[in-house]
Formats: C-alpha cells, sequence, structure tokens
C-alpha cells in the first residue's frame, strides 16, 4: 500500500526528524502532565481518587494527541479532518462533563473556603423547597453528604450548595432556641414568673450556661403572662434539649401550684382560654 498518497508532499528525512521529535516531544510533556495534574489533584482534599486518575489521564492523552497531530502536520499530512473530529470531541466532551467540572470547581472553593466542615450541622433547600438539616458526614468531588436527625443520607450537589442559600448552625459553637410559655399567674408578680421560668429551663440538661436563659415577656393580663424562654444548646442536640426544656419548665411550674401550658410550636388557637370581658 502506498502511503504517499495521503501526504501532500514527498517526506524528506528532515521532514521525519521533526515528526519523530515532536513525538518524543508530546510524550514526554504528557508524561509531566500528568504528574503535575495528579500532585495537583493530592492538594484538593474533597478529589476522589477516580477524579484524580480521570484528569491526570484526560492531560495525558491530550498532549499525545496534540504531539501525534504535530508530527503529522511535518510529514505534511493533512491534519484538517482530525484536527475536526478532535474539536467535535472535546465540545462534546464538554457539554458531557459540564455537570462533573461545576461540582468539581465548586468541591475546590468548599475545601478552601470552608463554609461547611465534617461534623457540622447544615440547612439546605430540599427538593420540595422545605428546608432539611442534617450533620454533613462526607465532602467529595461531586456533593456533600449528610444525615438527617430522621435517619435519612441526603446528597447535595457542590455547585448547588454554593449556588443557593446554606446554613451553617454549628460555625458558632451554639444553638439558640425556644419554647412559648403562657402561665395563670395566680397573683405571682412578672419577675417572679420570669425568675421562675429561667431557673427551670437553666436546670435542664444540655442547656449552656453562656449565654444564660432569657425570658421575654410578650403579654401580661390580669390572669397570665405569656412569653419565650430562649435558650443555648449544642447545635447537634436541639430537639433533645428542647423536649427537656418543655418539661423542665412543665414540672418548675407544677412545683409553685402555676397552671401553665408549654409548647415549642407556635399554634393556633391560643393555648389558654381568652381572659374574661
Amino acid at each position: 500500500m502506498d502511503f504517499s498518497q495521503f501526504l501532500s508532499t514527498p517526506i524528506t528525512w528532515w521532514q521525519v526528524l521533526w515528526a519523530i521529535l515532536a513525538l518524543l516531544a508530546g510524550w514526554i510533556a504528557s508524561r509531566i502532565a500528568k504528574r503535575a495534574v495528579t500532585d495537583l489533584m493530592g492538594h484538593v482534599p474533597t478529589a476522589t481518587p477516580a477524579a484524580t486518575r480521570f484528569a491526570a489521564r484526560f492531560a495525558q492523552y491530550t498532549l499525545l494527541l496534540v504531539g501525534f497531530g504535530i508530527a503529522l502536520a511535518f510529514l505534511g499530512a493533512n491534519v484538517q479532518p482530525v484536527l475536526a473530529v478532535v474539536i467535535v470531541l472535546v465540545v462534546v466532551a464538554a457539554l458531557v462533563l459540564r455537570g462533573v467540572a461545576d461540582n468539581f470547581a465548586a468541591s475546590v472553593l468548599i475545601a478552601t473556603r470552608k463554609p461547611i466542615v465534617l461534623g457540622e450541622e447544615i440547612t439546605v433547600e430540599g427538593p420540595d423547597g422545605n428546608p432539611i438539616t442534617g450533620t454533613v458526614i462526607e465532602l467529595n468531588s461531586r456533593a456533600v453528604v449528610f444525615t438527617t436527625p430522621d435517619g435519612r443520607t441526603a446528597h447535595v450537589p457542590n455547585s448547588k450548595l454554593l449556588a443557593e442559600t446554606l446554613v451553617n448552625n454549628s460555625r458558632h459553637g451554639g444553638r439558640r432556641s425556644d419554647v412559648q410559655v403562657r402561665v395563670e399567674r395566680a397573683g405571682a408578680g412578672v419577675d417572679e414568673v420570669v425568675e421562675a421560668l429561667a431557673e427551670s429551663a437553666a436546670a435542664a440538661e444540655g442547656v449552656l450556661a453562656d449565654p444564660a436563659v432569657g425570658v421575654l415577656v410578650t403579654a401580661v393580663s390580669k390572669t397570665r403572662i405569656t412569653g419565650r424562654v430562649q435558650f443555648w444548646h449544642d447545635p447537634a442536640r436541639g430537639l433533645s434539649v428542647t423536649s427537656g426544656v418543655v418539661a423542665a419548665l412543665t414540672a418548675g411550674l407544677a412545683r409553685r401550684g402555676w397552671s401553665a401550658t408549654v409548647t415549642s410550636e407556635a399554634v393556633v388557637p391560643p393555648l389558654v382560654p381568652g381572659d374574661p370581658v
């Protein structure tokens, strides 16, 4: 078979020499690029071994292909069809891997800026628009993985996490919750009721001493006092500590002989009957 028909001009020894040098340079550059990309990916905490291998091989094969194309050009071959095929493949690969690239780039930002770290509790928007809260258990090149208090595991793409609202509940080391209280005062003063509420809530297990428990009085009448008891706790123990505070307030008020309603939920209608007219 006569390969000269694929060449536009006769081949000279200089052309062969330059073609060999181009192939050798492409091979050397591909090896260097593979090692450089592997080292670079090694400094990205969220980069998985599979992502590292893919990026390194992509850089290696790209430079090998470039070296091969240059070698053909030195031999006088028409490389335009080959170049067109390469461009089409690159465009298709870019479209297919666009989501992967976006998530990987977002993972690098998460690793460097550290808006979240392992073990922190976060709240993000769920697929139905409602917020989802959970504890981060994994950060990888594709998604952030966290578990919810009811045992579900959620995977949020890195690009979505950075593009939408992210609430980090653990960054400051504590979180504030509150419960609503309505007390039949039975002649007791406002200060006395406030002191009793703060004392009972502070005694609940898991309530932090600093900042101290606060009581906000929202309404006062001749027969009752309405307010909110605010307390700080470990972010990961919000539900259990709130339950303990509700029980402690109920027991503390009962010991003093005061009738009260305590709830962690805002409800309608009022918790107790309205005042007589």
